[in-house]
């Protein structure tokens, strides 16, 4: 039988059919096989160096257009209707990866389709384009391998159609509504992916400058091009669950909080989180440990483990919130009102920080698609009182100005040359820096990740109780005490007053 093989392009189920003979095949495979059935291919003769046309890697969505126009037989587009429209079924091409510790992620977001700025946007999910052209995808994975550097000869490993639970429906329907509000408020200048849980409005342009239109609801102030997408996290969590083979969660011991899809009926995913947790406010943690079976003794997973609990999840692994990339922080609030701790993000690589632009850097990504659940704790005597909760992604100002500055200033000192200086205390001797202090921003500080000092000076000493595994090399070769971004615990509390003064 041929490799060139016709389907029924009204048929779903053949069009998927169709597909998996794509499996075990890299991309060149399929150009080469295809140069032997030439006469067969629907679009006809393969174009003049067609690796060098589809496999170069500055050029978007060239291993998709190959696949479209080669193996489908359609030329490639970017009309409003499904790739295949009798069948209603969109091809979308992506790839995963392979981690270190073995397990598998999404490449990348799933973009579904561009978000118009110049024309009236639909209220409804089920009324608006991006439904119409992705409620039916076709997913074609591939296994991107980075040490890989000819993309033509990555392997395609799994082809199958898929359409979101309804549970996951229910809270990409209210994703939706989020962004258009935001969009029809005037604010699309404003929109982050972490607005959203599993529905993104993720950014589209080369540039920033580039990326910017008018909208049509605020002619007054210009947005960056947007799309509409489904997370990364969300990709991750369908790869796992739903596309391997055999593999029934990437994570083990992982729970629904929505157990049944009713519970969305009349309420948004926020207000149902709410409701669970709030019903327990003014209840000590003691007393919430009795209620929720857990062990009272005062460690600092305590209050997490009960954050977790009154939402029904005892694993601390809430489906939800994976899918959402959603972290939940217990805050304790002492009775004078200040919080003991600042929040600490991850570790910082400095000859990465000083190659970064802002909309690139780790920082930028980490909060504009990263949603926290707070639940807030008060001393009060003995005990800490539950106060309330709130589901918080950082405001548009504070994330583009405040902590920009923040970041810029880290970042141009590391760049510059950090000062390392030794000095003479009572307790013995430390190193000084000049990384910018905690008063210096208002939003966020940097400082040691680690229990254990390291340094290697320039003239190759080395001083402090632990190794390299504790330090982090800057930029001019030396190394110092491995680092990391924190959020400042005043900051956290000025997000909070509303549930803390309740």
């Amino acid at each position: 039988m041929s490799y060139i093989e016709k389907y029924d392009r009204t048929s779903p189920k053949s069009i998927e059919e169709y597909a998996k003979k794509l499996i075990g095949y890299t991309f060149e495979d399929i150009i080469e096989l295809n140069k032997k059935d030439s006469k067969e291919l629907n679009k006809g003769e393969i174009k003049e160096n067609t690796s060098l046309y589809y496999g170069n890697r500055s050029r978007k969505g060239g291993l998709g257009n190959l696949l479209e126009e080669i193996y489908f037989g359609y030329n490639a587009n970017s009309i409003s209707e499904p790739d295949f429209p009798e069948a209603g079924v969109e091809l979308k091409i992506t790839p995963f990866e392979k981690k270190k510790n073995g397990s598998f992620k999404a490449g990348e977001r799933l973009v579904l389709g561009m978000i118009s700025y110049d024309k009236e946007i639909e209220d409804n999910l089920y009324d608006s384009h991006i439904w119409n052209k992705c409620k039916l995808l076709l997913l074609i994975y591939y296994l991107r391998d980075k040490r890989i550097k000819d993309n033509l000869l990555y392997t395609i490993r799994y082809a199958t159609l898929f359409q979101p639970t309804e549970a996951d429906l229910k809270i990409i329907e209210q994703d939706y509504k989020i962004i258009v509000d935001k969009i029809k408020a005037g604010k699309a200048h404003e929109l982050s992916e972490s607005d959203t849980m599993y529905l993104g409005a993720c950014t589209k342009g080369s540039t920033a400058e580039k990326s910017l239109v008018k909208q049509y609801y605020n002619t007054n102030v210009k947005a960056k091009k947007r799309a509409f997408c489904y997370k990364n996290t969300y990709m991750t969590f369908i790869l796992n669950n739903y596309i391997i083979p055999n593999k029934n969660t990437y994570e083990e011991n992982v729970e629904p909080i929505i157990r049944d899809v009713d519970d969305l009926k009349n309420c948004s995913f926020d207000e149902y989180i709410k409701s669970k947790i709030n019903k327990n406010i003014g209840k000590t943690d003691e007393e919430l440990c009795l209620l929720f079976d857990r062990e009272y003794n005062n460690n600092k997973a305590q209050w997490i483990d009960l954050s977790y609990r009154m939402l029904g999840i005892k694993s601390n692994k809430a489906e939800e919130f994976i899918k959402a990339n959603i972290v939940v922080k217990a805050v304790r609030i002492e009775e004078n009102g200040n919080m003991v701790e600042s929040s600490s993000l991850p570790t910082i690589c400095f000859k990465e920080l000083v190659k970064q632009e802002w909309e690139d850097s780790d920082l930028f990504k980490y909060f504009e698609t990263t949603k926290f659940l707070f639940v807030v704790y008060k001393k009060q005597g003995e005990h800490y009182v539950l106060k309330g909760c709130k589901l918080w992604n950082m405001p548009y100002e504070d994330l583009n100005v405040d902590l920009y500055q923040g970041w810029k200033n880290i970042r141009d000192t590391v760049e510059k040359g950090t000062e390392l200086e030794k000095k003479e205390t009572k307790n013995g001797i430390i190193i000084k820096n000049n990384l910018p202090n905690k008063n210096a921003n208002r939003i966020i500080h940097i400082r040691p990740h680690t229990s254990k000092t390291f340094y290697k000076f320039e003239d190759g000493e080395i001083f402090g109780k632990g190794t390299y595994v504790n330090g982090d090399e800057l930029p001019d070769g030396r190394w110092m005490t491995k680092q990391s971004f924190w959020i400042n615990n005043s900051y956290i509390i000025s997000q909070l007053q509303d549930i803390i003064n309740q």
